[in-house]
């Protein structure tokens, strides 16, 4: 079976890498990066998204998670344990602020909101990357346990260890924009983006249902609010 998802690989998506997600958020990244800013890692974790290093781009990357793992993440300038309601540095620290498959997990997003806008200078960028809640794949994990989740990424291979909980409060147009709204932080931008399949990548016929869905919500007018990936691009006023 591994031998046919690998030539479903081959023939469908000739041009997509493993974490081809982290690498589109990593270009939208890339293209606001300047040599002297500070930059903040929300969600830092141990480190384990390569995408995501931007150690050396720029004059400091700091990073913040309540995993103490963050301590040791070798991509981060300074990694600092704490959750993102209170981030553990000065106002207007940093030029920009991203955070990598984080909103998902959010319990309180206006205050983690609040301080993101606290700890960003006047004009400051807020990146984010999530999964969008229209989409089968967050459909699916807000129905089924988080042993289920464990299992699944298991099979993708990402340790137990790097699989948290979700709630899915902030993963749709509407819902970034209400949050946004009431923490005083304005949406500038929100992108659509849906790739291969990843998570029906265990079967021909999952694939090929995958492969569909893709077609249609990239081809059918109308539909890209059904792609996977949220990246919204925020500004502090």
């Amino acid at each position: 079976m591994l031998d046919i998802v690998s030539w479903m690989d081959r023939a469908l998506y000739p041009q997509y890498t493993n974490n081809w997600d982290n690498h589109i958020f990593r270009n939208e990244i890339m293209k606001v990066l300047k040599a002297d800013y500070h930059v903040l890692d929300l969600g830092a974790g141990a480190g384990i998204v390569a995408q995501m290093n931007f150690r050396g781009l720029v004059a400091r990357v700091c990073g913040v998670d309540p995993d103490p793992r963050v301590g040791v993440n070798p991509y981060l300038d300074e990694g600092k344990v704490a959750f993102g309601e209170d981030i553990p540095y000065a106002d207007t620290s940093f030029d920009i602020v991203f955070a990598d498959n984080v909103l998902e997990h959010l319990q309180n997003p206006v205050s983690v909101f609040q301080e993101v806008i606290r700890i960003l200078k006047p004009g400051g960028l807020f990146l984010v990357k999530t999964p969008n809640k229209r989409h089968y794949m967050p459909l699916v994990a807000r129905l089924t346990p988080y042993k289920f989740h464990t299992f699944v990424n298991r099979l993708r291979g990402r340790d137990s260890s790097d699989t948290f909980p979700t709630v899915y409060k902030v993963n749709s147009p509407g819902e970034i924009n209400h949050y946004a709204a009431g923490a005083g932080l304005c949406v500038r931008q929100i992108l659509f983006f849906e790739g291969r399949p990843e998570y029906l990548r265990f079967t021909a016929l999952s694939y090929v249902l995958g492969w569909l869905y893709e077609r249609c919500v990239n081809m059918v007018p109308g539909l890209h609010r059904y792609r996977v990936l949220l990246i919204a691009i925020r500004v502090v006023p």
